[in-house]
């Protein structure tokens, strides 16, 4: 019983918030004071993450967390970035090996669902309309309204990441 106490949580620490980040090496985000939303896109089939309120919230964490690093939010006319974003969402399932049996002797197979929660935000230069950094945040939670519940630090954390280190 405690080995499978210890599987189980194990799995639950592993399903959590994913960050990736990439960016254009030749950038100078110094450069970059202002920035605009042109694009937002809800991707799912669940309506708890594809609605308008779900779509404004983003719109209001995106300008929060970018304000917070010193750009400034144009809401109509030229910004020096484009911002971009996408969420979606995605049935998934894992599947688990556990020790079951007499004296843990055999394995325990499992199928767990789960819903997959993905947030790509791209950052746009508006003169050369190329993009200069994207984040990918992955929420991986078994209900579409915890994902929506973790859009904002999905957010955060992302921004967390911007502008990225010179390397």
């Amino acid at each position: 019983m405690k080995r499978l106490t210890v599987a189980l949580l194990c799995t639950l620490g592993a399903l959590g918030q994913k960050i990736e980040v990439e960016s254009d090496q030749a950038a100078d985000f110094t450069k970059y004071k202002t920035f605009a939303i042109r694009s937002g896109r809800l991707n799912s089939k669940n309506p708890s993450l594809n609605s308008e309120l779900v779509q404004k919230r983003l719109d209001a964490d995106i300008q929060k967390y970018l304000g917070a690093k010193g750009l400034t939010f144009v809401e109509a006319g030229p910004a020096d970035l484009n911002v971009r974003y996408t969420l979606g969402a995605a049935r998934k399932s894992e599947i688990e090996t556990y020790p079951a049996g007499w004296r843990g002797w055999g394995t325990r197979v499992v199928r767990v669902p789960y819903t997959e929660g993905t947030l790509v935000i791209d950052l746009r230069d508006a003169a050369t309309r190329s993009r200069v950094w994207r984040a990918i945040a992955r929420e991986e939670k078994r209900d579409a309204a915890k994902v929506e519940g973790k859009l904002d630090n999905m957010v955060k954390k992302s921004f967390d990441k911007y502008p990225p280190k010179a390397k």
